[in-house]
């Protein structure tokens, strides 16, 4: 399993940060590769479904999250899979006088044929986990609060 973690802080209040974040359909602004993000089932809450679709080197990837855990203003644990990968996003959040800090941790389990691929994605997250720390982070500074 492959992992990207990175903590974000910013002037942008907790609550504003949380309920953002919480809306998982704006991972379109937040999250580079992806293209759109739709609800599927429920209202954000534990068991709620979302269809999430990214560009991943030239190539759409459809993929189911489902919301595992949610812990107001703490936690919020997202499950995910697709045909060649199984994914757990964790984004954890705590105030600092004022601002917010965000830890976003996502772990890719390669399966199937996609196993072999593994020893190449260290470098690709990497980056990916860069930009998406920038991007995050410019989107949570631009939030009214």
């Amino acid at each position: 399993m492959q992992t990207i973690e990175r903590t974000i802080s910013v002037p942008t209040p907790l609550a504003q940060v949380w309920d953002y974040l919480l809306d998982f359909t704006n991972t379109e602004e937040w999250d580079p590769p992806t293209e759109s993000t739709t609800r599927v089932t429920g209202d954000g809450g534990v068991g709620t479904v979302y269809r999430n679709v990214t560009s991943m080197l030239g190539n759409k990837v459809e993929t189911k999250y489902t919301v595992a855990e949610v812990v107001p203003h703490r936690t919020l644990r997202l499950e995910g899979e697709n045909s060649s990968m199984k994914l757990h996003d964790t984004i954890s959040f705590s105030s600092d006088e004022g601002g917010t800090t965000v830890t976003y941790r996502a772990e890719f389990e390669p399966t199937g044929a996609a196993k072999l691929v593994e020893p190449l994605m260290p470098l690709g997250l990497k980056r990916l986990g860069d930009k998406t720390a920038d991007q995050l982070e410019e989107c949570l500074r631009q939030l009214p609060g």
